[in-house]
């Protein structure tokens, strides 16, 4: 049953603004309501140690009662921090027009929260990048490979920059996820009058040519006009060649199928597949 309700996962990376539009553009299209979370990692509560070292009781006690006062006032700078992030995320979602919006601030492990708290929502938005990678091409959201594995709903994961979305590529590979994919596209308000490309990538035959009219026909009962294309090669650059040279600007694949498409889930090429990428990427459940 849906929620109308969409995730959002930011942190202080750079790519929490994107992840803002993204969630905007989301929940206008869908008429959602959209929950941001910020979740402050165990690695972020403050370290307990004795710092005072041989030095003399009286000089000691004073100097831990001096690290406690700290202690506490780090503590309630990082919540302050947090809460600062929750309220600028809000800023860009309200500035984009999205009205019911809600900040949640938890302190943890990210996938705790994303597991208790993702049957409240429809879909997950998450960035491509954490805080800690930063602006470097190669290293990708060291939590992003685990909220993919972890999460039953579909996973939006959010590139470096916001653009409007007009063209979709679908990486189709005739398995139950991409078929499930093709469904959730023709049914949802989210891709309605966008242009939708099905690709499978990898050897031409005849099972592959009648599955995939049959995902077209499923997209034009939904309204779409949808073209088909099969492209032989490796699916990882093959779906990052076409999304550069036919513009699209969001990729939609299930995410386990029946063939090469699979190991791009659950295998290294997961990393490859995402980074080489440079559009938003959809991962259906």
């Amino acid at each position: 049953m849906t929620k109308n309700t969409l995730i959002a996962l930011v942190d202080g990376s750079a790519y929490s603004e994107s992840v803002c539009h993204h969630a905007a553009w989301i929940a206008g299209k869908n008429d959602w309501k959209v929950k941001i979370y910020h979740v402050m990692g165990r690695r972020d509560a403050v370290d307990k140690q004795d710092l005072s070292g041989a030095i003399r009781l009286g000089a000691r006690t004073a100097l831990l009662r001096q690290l406690s006062d700290l202690d506490a006032e780090r503590a309630k700078l990082t919540h302050e921090h947090g809460r600062a992030i929750l309220e600028d995320a809000k800023s860009i979602i309200t500035a984009d027009g999205v009205t019911d919006v809600e900040t949640r601030l938890r302190q943890g492990d990210l996938i705790e929260t994303v597991t208790a708290k993702e049957d409240q929502g429809d879909m997950i938005v998450i960035g491509k990048r954490g805080e800690a990678a930063g602006m470097a091409m190669d290293h990708l959201g060291s939590n992003l490979e685990r909220v993919v594995r972890a999460s039953h709903k579909p996973v939006f994961i959010a590139n470096r920059a916001f653009k409007p979305v007009q063209k979709v590529l679908v990486a189709f590979d005739g398995g139950p996820s991409s078929l499930k994919a093709v469904d959730y596209i023709s049914r949802s308000p989210l891709f309605a009058g966008l242009v939708v490309s099905l690709v499978f990538a990898g050897k031409d035959t005849p099972e592959i040519r009648k599955s995939l009219d049959t995902a077209a026909a499923t997209l034009r009962a939904g309204g779409f006009e949808a073209d088909t294309i099969i492209r032989s090669g490796e699916p990882e650059k093959v779906l990052a060649q076409i999304t550069v040279q036919d513009a699209h600007e969001l990729l939609v694949m299930g995410a386990y199928g029946h063939s090469r498409v699979r190991a791009l889930i659950i295998g290294s090429t997961t990393t490859e597949m995402i980074r080489s990428c440079r559009v938003p990427v959809l991962i259906m459940r």
